[in-house]
């Protein structure tokens, strides 16, 4: 039976940062949570090559009218485990944070989504739309028109999976490309802590940490697959949607927020003077937006 290992300390200030895990599909799901029990829930949904401490300087912004949560997705953070019976894929990942839901009995939540975790939530919203209350989405694509040019070496890697292909994706988890390409492009450099990056790339460091990723990105291929499913959800259901992204983001560029429009005619679209892990330098602007958009959703 799934239940929680870690117990809330008694007396403490239900907006500060709890640390926690529950037991789902053999993982031990590690997350963040704030605010108070009975507050409307926001899942937040991390990217690559993070986890939930990408959310340390938003999540107390938001635990005043919210209860906040953010879980480590499989293969990362502190939800760690090699590879062997887990099948790292995108629809598996779904399924555990689906049934993270389940364990800790959210029935309805708002959706953070950042990357890696735009496809993950997108699949829960999907699957079962009444639960979903409203999305966010950070720098979290569904669009084919999101993709830069960048995406070439993956490309080559889903066309023709050889081992050569797959090395040749080993670059997308060096320290360069995490600190310059994902952390340093199109921000403000005195603005960009070391801790989120130092953070990731010790992370990446551990035994099997690297395949993991590689089967991750090449599995990324059946998030393009599933894109139209993700606008028929949208056509029909209507979720409010606020697109808050970095507009220099190398990877995913601001046509990708603006999207959304397509199928949500009523989306709102607020593109931010910042790289792609946004929340680094405009933690302060995201959740005053976000509280305005939820307020009113």
């Amino acid at each position: 039976m799934n239940q929680l290992t870690t117990k809330h300390t008694a007396g403490r200030n239900e907006n500060e940062v709890r640390f926690n895990t529950v037991g789902v599909d053999g993982f031990d799901v590690f997350y963040r949570e704030a605010g108070p029990a009975d507050a409307p829930v926001l899942l937040l949904l991390h990217g690559f090559p993070t986890a939930s401490h990408m959310f340390r300087d938003l999540i107390p912004r938001l635990a005043g009218k919210y209860r906040v949560i953010a879980p480590d997705l499989p293969g990362f953070g502190q939800t760690f485990k090699s590879k062997g019976k887990f099948d790292y894929t995108f629809d598996n990942l779904a399924k555990v944070i689906d049934q993270f839901t389940d364990v800790l009995g959210l029935d309805h939540f708002a959706l953070y989504i950042f990357d890696y975790g735009a496809p993950v939530g997108l699949r829960l919203a999907r699957a079962r739309p009444d639960r979903i209350t409203a999305i966010i989405t950070q720098n979290g694509n569904a669009y084919m028109e999101g993709f830069s040019d960048a995406w070439g070496t993956l490309q080559e890697y889903w066309a023709d999976p050889t081992p050569a292909h797959r090395e040749a994706c080993r670059d997308l988890i060096t320290r360069e490309t995490i600190e310059q390409f994902q952390y340093f492009h199109g921000a403000p450099r005195d603005r960009v802590s070391p801790d989120g990056y130092e953070l990731d790339i010790a992370y990446l460091t551990r035994r099997g940490a690297d395949e993991i990723q590689l089967d991750l990105i090449y599995d990324y291929r059946k998030n393009i697959d599933a894109y139209p499913s993700f606008h028929g959800y949208f056509r029909e259901h209507q979720p409010p949607l606020l697109a808050v992204w970095g507009k220099n983001d190398p990877a995913f560029i601001p046509s990708g927020a603006l999207a959304y429009k397509k199928d949500l005619p009523n989306a709102e679209v607020h593109l931010l003077e910042a790289g792609h892990f946004a929340l680094e330098t405009h933690a302060a602007v995201i959740a005053d937006t976000i509280l305005d958009f939820l307020a009113r959703h």
